[in-house]
């Protein structure tokens, strides 16, 4: 004689992520249902072109002035913080993946950027920075005098 059984598809997906976990070392207070404050890593893409080089970085969710651009010795830095929403505490979380916290992202001034014309914009969860290339130096011809 044969058994039914109830069919759970959220406990099989645990018992999988337990098992995973086990093999990560990953204690079950960092499991999926768990919300992740700690460090988020923004995704970025870098490019240029003969003109200005490009930064775009990915910051879903991140409110405007929670994000700041500097520039010292020579290192861009990218800053801010991308905070938890309130939790609904009546809700059971199946799975929390995304990621909460401060970021920092740091890139290396070319030397033929101009640090001193950088414009960032914030729109639809992107921040773009860009930095004006300089012109290209030409090599001057110095005059010898002959005495």
């Amino acid at each position: 004689m044969t058994a039914l059984t109830h069919w759970n598809p959220f406990k099989e997906m645990e018992d999988l992520s337990n098992q995973l976990s086990s093999v990560w070392g990953l204690t079950p207070s960092r499991r999926a249902t768990e919300v992740s404050e700690g460090y988020f890593t923004p995704r970025v893409d870098v490019a240029e072109d003969e003109k200005e080089y490009r930064i775009s970085a990915e910051l879903p969710a991140v409110e405007k002035d929670a994000v700041s651009v500097t520039v010292e010795d020579g290192i861009l830095r990218i800053t801010g913080e991308r905070k938890f929403e309130k939790k609904d505490e009546s809700a059971k979380y199946h799975r929390v993946e995304r990621v909460y916290g401060k970021f920092e992202r740091s890139f290396h001034v070319p030397k033929d950027a101009d640090a001193e014309n950088i414009n960032a914009e914030f729109r639809s969860g992107v921040l773009e920075v860009r930095l004006a290339r300089l012109p290209e130096a030409k090599p001057r011809q110095i005059d010898v005098k002959f005495e």
